[in-house]
């Protein structure tokens, strides 16, 4: 079909607003999400600021601008049918491919916390390619495994090559930075969405066991940056590195135990404002929340995740289509493994990754590629409703 023919097809059943059909709850609950990341990200960086002379409100716009941007992009994503998505699908994994080349281009991009993943912007600003990158990944997976040209419901071995060969250049290119935590999770996005597509289980076995063996090997190998290693000796003892990541690790764990079960209220965290806890407005923000807002305030903030998580499955299940059901199933995935990382990384239940809390932390990209996940996921929702 052609894609002048599609848009026919499509446009008769356009919505008749941009936001008739969305799921209540789903958009509520990010909302509610958007709303305490804000109060904590002004609140781990409000107290440090204006004691150093600085605008204590420096993190706060920054970070509402963000949020302005990010829901632009997710009204955005919402406007056109997503299953137009597949005539535009190489055009927006080649962009995605092209960011992570220049920002390997010398002089051109910005290393920061070991990992050169950044793009410096007029104002301060900063883009991260390897963020826009999850959703050209997904999507562009999600095409090929729902296209069929045999007659088997399931994808061939030949599907299930070229959806890894979609996958496996950014891969390359963000090991190239290196930035392992976004690699683990669009590799638990792949893997989860050829289960979910039929794809043969051994496949699947043998993703996990290559991935196993891979981190083994590029440990003993010394692929992974000597910052890495120490994160990873941190999470086995917290005493491997009392001057880094061992001492960030244990210092989270302190202020989110500190809290107990109210917490001692916001904006008035010792911890939080003695900024014992570093980069704390982002990978650690579940700590301000443990902190100030005690087990309830950070049980609500898990609640309200699983939230997302499960209407978004139920808007999978819903899907009438493949593609659909897929781009749904990417996202859930990249959005389950982000939470457990980042909050078991807080608990030390996990190892420590430059792996933000979705719709919470403070961070430009995250935040637009999560909104645009967001927007995804309600424009699937109402494109069957319709």
């Amino acid at each position: 079909m052609s894609l002048i023919s599609q848009r026919i097809n499509y446009r008769k059943s356009q919505r008749p607003s941009a936001f008739a059909g969305f799921d209540p709850i789903l958009t509520i609950a990010v909302g509610l999400l958007l709303l305490m990341g804000t109060l904590l990200v002004y609140a781990a960086t409000r107290n440090w600021y204006a004691a150093n002379g600085l605008d204590p409100e420096y993190y706060l716009k920054r970070h509402v601008v963000n949020i302005m941007i990010g829901s632009l992009l997710a009204w955005g994503t919402t406007i056109i049918d997503y299953r137009l998505l597949r005539a535009y699908t190489p055009y927006i994994w080649g962009l995605g491919v092209f960011g992570l080349l220049f920002v390997l281009i010398p002089g051109v991009g910005s290393e920061v916390n070991g990992a050169k993943a950044w793009i410096r912007l007029p104002a301060g600003f900063q883009i991260q390619p390897a963020e826009i990158a999850k959703i050209s990944i997904i999507i562009g997976i999600a095409m090929l495994l729902s296209e069929r040209t045999h007659n088997s419901d399931e994808p061939t071995h030949q599907d299930v090559l070229k959806a890894l060969g979609v996958a496996a250049i950014p891969i390359l290119l963000i090991l190239a930075q290196p930035d392992m935590g976004t690699v683990f999770i669009i590799s638990a996005s792949v893997v989860t969405m050829l289960a979910v597509s039929g794809a043969p289980t051994r496949w699947i076995i043998g993703l996990i066991l290559l991935a196993v063996i891979g981190g083994f090997v590029a440990t003993k190998a010394g692929v992974i940056s000597d910052y890495q290693v120490k994160r990873l000796q941190s999470f086995v003892d917290p005493n491997a590195d009392s001057q880094g990541a061992g001492y960030q690790l244990r210092q989270a764990r302190i202020t989110v135990g500190s809290g107990g079960l109210i917490g001692t209220g916001l904006f008035n965290g010792p911890q939080t404002n003695g900024r014992f806890v570093p980069e704390q407005q982002t990978d650690f923000i579940f700590t301000v929340a443990g902190e100030e807002l005690g087990f309830l305030g950070s049980g609500l903030i898990i609640i309200l995740l699983f939230t997302i998580l499960m209407r978004a499955f139920g808007i999978a299940r819903r899907s009438t289509d493949p593609y659909g059901t897929l781009v749904c199933t990417g996202v859930i995935a990249w959005f389950a493994f982000q939470i457990f990382e980042n909050i078991g990384m807080t608990l030390g239940l996990m190892p420590m990754t430059g792996v933000p809390l979705p719709f919470l932390s403070y961070g430009g990209s995250s935040m637009f590629a999560n909104l645009i996940g967001f927007g995804l996921l309600q424009n699937v929702h109402a494109s069957h409703r319709s």
